[in-house]
């Protein structure tokens, strides 16, 4: 199996993924957005992977103005989910701390 078919196979899982996590309704909220936004990384390294083959005649981690501009999209993704997290933490010490 090629790397491009296993690309668009984990696809079904992810999605999977997120329609249970939006379901629980345990996610943090902003976690869940960051969740959803690695599907824009996705939509953007697409077509940025296909214009570096046709267009460059390169693979996209080659390019590097184009591959920093798709990455872009994975760090703000990785940085909604920790934001997310982290105010969850800090909420959830609140409510333990104890009350003068």
């Amino acid at each position: 199996m090629d790397k491009n078919t296993l690309f668009a196979l984990s696809l079904f899982p992810y999605l999977g993924f997120l329609w249970f996590m939006t379901r629980s309704g345990r996610t943090p909220r902003l976690a869940l957005l960051g969740f959803y936004f690695l599907l824009v990384f996705v939509a953007v390294t697409i077509p940025a992977g296909l214009y570096a083959q046709r267009q460059l005649g390169a693979a996209l981690a080659d390019v590097d103005w184009l591959h920093g501009g798709a990455e872009f999209f994975l760090t703000l993704s990785n940085v909604l989910v920790v934001l997310g997290f982290r105010q969850a933490v800090r909420a959830a010490e609140e409510d333990v701390a104890p009350k003068p």
